[in-house]
């Protein structure tokens, strides 16, 4: 009786086991997420604005969809925006407004954060005191990249006289765009060495004493420290013109104060401007329509920390319709 109550036990015991292993199975194959059947290639090209958040949003993505490719270059954003329309590359990084002729081509830009062009100039000028605290006004940034009739940083306030050298991009760029659109003009119009890439032009100011120029965000701030980089220092804009920078235009401390700026207006758009995926037609292939609504939900949540501005809850809603 003893030798049948052990085996019945044995076996109890057996029994036991096999269905807490079979269990924990049942658990684990639970536990797994599904197979991610997405894949494809995604190609992408174009500003150097957006490129930076781009990078960081197919990252993210990638990590929910692994078997998505891509393959992201910047070149400035009339490249971008060639490349998508000649079926190139499946987005373009745009940076400036479209224009009719790129819509008569099947131009269709979706939205996806907004940031601004900042007016540079070198720290180590003579006259950055005197500036940091009067700033300049719209018609004397006009006066200088434009008409060319100021020529030296003592007229915009300095007490040193020094040239002023002037810095522009040279390829086809939605800041220069953009900066150029601050006057009513054209990337054309503006005057100065042309120097390729936001790299490049912040580079460019940040070796010469006497340089100005231009540049987009995180081309200017340390995303770290929140902190302007060394060298190169954003030349506040006197927006109400009354020759000293109020306590409500000096927001270049850190990228932070300026992001806020450019949220609440306090910033002049232009040179604030939205920035867009430009696709030739309607997205259709599978992976481009996932990933552009990643970018309009979950993605908006890396917008703030990389020194950009997070769409307003409307205005993603209008954006996500153009994919629907």
């Amino acid at each position: 009786m003893k030798r049948i109550f052990r085996q019945q036990t044995i076996l109890s015991v057996i029994a036991v086991i096999g269905i807490v292993t079979l269990l924990s199975s049942f658990k684990e194959k639970e536990a797994k997420p599904a197979a991610d059947d997405l894949k494809g290639t995604i190609n992408i090209s174009g500003a150097f604005a957006l490129y930076p958040i781009t990078v960081k949003w197919a990252q993210e993505f990638k990590k929910i969809h692994p078997n998505v490719v891509f393959n992201i270059s910047a070149g400035g954003a009339g490249k971008g925006i060639t490349d998508a329309l000649s079926g190139l590359v499946d987005i373009g990084l745009a940076s400036r407004d479209i224009n009719p002729a790129e819509v008569k081509k099947g131009a269709y830009t979706i939205y996806v954060t907004k940031d601004a062009v900042i007016p540079t100039f070198n720290t180590g000028n003579p006259n950055a005191a005197a500036l940091l605290a009067k700033g300049v006004k719209r018609n004397q940034f006009l006066d200088v990249f434009v008409t060319g009739s100021i020529k030296n940083w003592n007229q915009l306030g300095g007490k040193v006289s020094v040239p002023i050298h002037i810095y522009t991009r040279s390829d086809a760029a939605g800041a220069a765009e953009t900066w150029a659109k601050y006057f009513d003009k054209k990337q054309e119009d503006l005057l100065g060495v042309a120097v390729y890439g936001d790299p490049g032009l912040a580079q460019a100011v940040k070796k010469d004493v006497t340089g100005i120029g231009f540049n987009n965000i995180g081309y200017l701030y340390d995303l770290k420290t929140r902190k302007q980089v060394a060298g190169v220092h954003a030349l506040p804009i006197d927006v109400n013109g009354n020759g000293k920078i109020d306590p409500d235009e000096n927001f270049y401390d850190t990228i932070d104060h300026l992001t806020d700026a450019i949220g609440t207006g306090k910033y002049p758009s232009p040179p604030a401007r939205n920035l867009g995926f430009l696709f030739k037609g309607k997205p259709q292939k599978p992976e481009l329509v996932a990933f552009v609504k990643f970018v309009l939900t979950e993605g908006q949540k890396y917008v703030d920390e990389n020194g950009y501005i997070a769409l307003s809850k409307q205005k993603i809603v209008e954006e996500i319709k153009k994919v629907n």
